[in-house]
């Protein structure tokens, strides 16, 4: 049976046939699990690092996740030989702690992948673009002297008149 259906071809999962280049509309490239436009990958050349980097951010945070939970188990059962509580509440507690670890963890590296895809595609980190679109720091934290330095540009109209 075996050597029967070794000469075979396997029968290919329904659904619509994959797009070629040359099938007309546009060539697809891809990008982990998912397809991505070749016009998109083009224009974007750092969007494998990015992906990578979001992918990466979120295994770091199954692993949060994982160590977060046990950690708080081994805890409460430490815990629990003073103040008796039921198994359910101690799973409970266990999975709500590893979800907060979880939570921040990725947050942290998410917004790690967002400032290096800001610096792959404009060659500046993100503090740097805000500094050079105009938009400056919150006065509050700066001394009086940079304070003074740092306000607002005066907008004027075309008659050179100044607008509030």
């Amino acid at each position: 049976m075996a050597a029967a259906r070794k000469g075979r071809a396997r029968p290919r999962a329904p659904g619509p046939a994959p797009r070629t280049a040359g099938e007309g509309g546009a060539a697809m490239g891809n990008l982990g699990l998912r397809r991505v436009d070749e016009s998109v990958a083009a224009k974007h050349p750092a969007l494998r690092q990015y992906a990578a980097c979001q992918s990466h951010a979120f295994v770091k945070g199954i692993g949060a996740f994982l160590a977060g939970s046990g950690a708080a188990f081994a805890v409460q059962k430490v815990v629990n030989k003073k103040l008796p509580y039921a198994l359910q509440y101690n799973l409970l507690l266990s999975v709500a702690a590893g979800s907060l670890a979880s939570y921040m963890v990725t947050k942290a590296e998410t917004q790690k992948c967002s400032d290096f895809w800001i610096y792959l595609e404009t060659g500046k980190s993100p503090q740097e673009h805000t500094m050079a679109d105009g938009l400056s720091q919150p006065t509050e934290s700066l001394s009086p002297e940079d304070a003074e330095r740092a306000a607002p540009p005066v907008r004027r109209n075309k008659y050179g008149d100044i607008v509030e």
